[in-house]
């Protein structure tokens, strides 16, 4: 079985370096990989944001915003591999060289501007063959609008591709934006029909069970 997560960065750094979820979380992931092939593409967070929001102030375009993020993600990435004890000092760079990996637990961080890290691992996911692609975020459930700001905001268990990229045009593609999906990776799931599942990172045991495919909550895109 090939899983493949997109941890986003509010996982790893949501206002500062999560030194205990990133060590729970590889632990998490040295167990699941003894009967699963394993890919991480870890976001950016709150790094990518602070060196964002400065390199703005200079002025500088939304490209060159975007490759400082995709700097950032890598840089989350290796704090991952570091608690991993992994034998490489560098993440993967590209798509095609993380899923030519003999490793067990394939780790990489972002590749091209205009598009998230979740864009990437949906990529990923597809190339690979993936049997489930897991968003893993801050949040339970995908919501038609941010439930921090709605009280009437309305949760899907389950959402149609179609639904989903209608909720996700209404979102924002500027460098470091902070959205459930993006739209590169709602399409691609779209195109070739991969399971996908939108949860909260932080929940092992129901992330667990979601693997295992038994009750688990979070949204299931289908």
């Amino acid at each position: 079985m090939k899983v493949v997560f997109s941890l986003g960065g509010s996982m790893v750094c949501p206002d500062d370096i999560d030194k205990n979820y990133i060590n729970k979380f590889s632990k998490f992931l040295k167990e699941i990989s003894e009967k699963c092939k394993v890919y991480v593409v870890v976001g950016g967070g709150k790094t990518a944001r602070k060196y964002v929001d400065v390199a703005r102030k200079f002025h500088a375009n939304e490209f060159f915003c975007d490759v400082i993020g995709i700097y950032a993600t890598r840089l989350n990435a290796c704090l991952l591999m570091a608690s991993l004890n992994s034998d490489h000092f560098s993440p993967f760079e590209s798509i095609e060289d993380a899923s030519k990996s003999p490793e067990k637990i394939v780790v990489m961080g972002g590749t091209h501007p205009m598009h998230t890290t979740d864009g990437v691992a949906a990529m990923l996911a597809e190339n690979v063959r993936a049997d489930l692609f897991i968003n893993l975020t801050n949040v339970e459930y995908v919501y038609d609008k941010d439930p921090k700001k709605y009280k009437d905001a309305k949760k899907y268990e389950k959402i149609g591709y179609d639904e989903l990229i209608e909720i996700l045009n209404k979102g924002e593609m500027s460098a470091s934006a902070n959205n459930i999906l993006d739209l590169v990776a709602a399409k691609t799931i779209k195109r070739s029909k991969i399971k996908t599942l939108i949860m909260n990172g932080r929940n092992f045991e129901n992330l667990k069970n979601a693997i295992e495919r038994k009750k688990f909550i979070g949204t299931s895109v289908e």
